[in-house]
């Protein structure tokens, strides 16, 4: 047993799980390439070219545009405004279809409304933003409620000095 791990670098339960999912991942390969192949290779190629010709750039200028503005990096909001503005893009991506306006077929084959969705998308949103905001006025009250907002940079004098 010691052998395997030292030549394969890994116990063998970590190959078995390893080897089921690539099985998983060709199954689900095979069936979903047995419909309309053309357009999902279709669809990946434009992803990856939308990814790596639109997206990143924009990414790239945001994160710019926010680092510009005055107090942010030091007060270290970066994070918490970039946190929640991925992970919401992240949800328009998937679902961009549906937000957007979603086709008629949807109505038709589910049953449910069509027309929640943008709303239900930025509600998700605002939620995300207020959590990361909440998220750091604990941490910074949890610091020193003096210098909970940089109301205070100067030096904090201990107690007994």
């Amino acid at each position: 047993m010691r052998r395997f791990e030292r030549r394969y670098g890994a116990g063998p339960l970590q190959l078995t799980v390893l080897l089921v999912s690539f099985a998983v991942a060709g199954y689900a390969g095979v069936r979903l390439l047995a419909g309309d192949w053309s357009g999902i290779v279709v669809w990946f190629a434009g992803a990856a070219l939308v990814q790596d010709l639109v997206l990143i750039p924009l990414y790239s200028l945001a994160d710019r545009a926010l680092r510009a503005l005055p107090g942010v990096v030091r007060g270290g909001w970066t994070n918490t405004l970039r946190v929640p503005a991925a992970l919401s893009g992240l949800l328009l991506l998937v679902w961009f279809p549906l937000i957007l306006g979603p086709p008629e077929r949807y109505g038709r084959a589910t049953g449910l409304p069509g027309g929640v969705f943008l709303t239900r998308w930025l509600l998700i949103t605002a939620a995300l933003f207020a959590l990361s905001a909440g998220w750091r006025a604990v941490r910074a009250l949890r610091r020193s409620p003096i210098t909970a907002f940089g109301a205070y940079r100067g030096k904090r004098k201990r107690l007994g000095q």
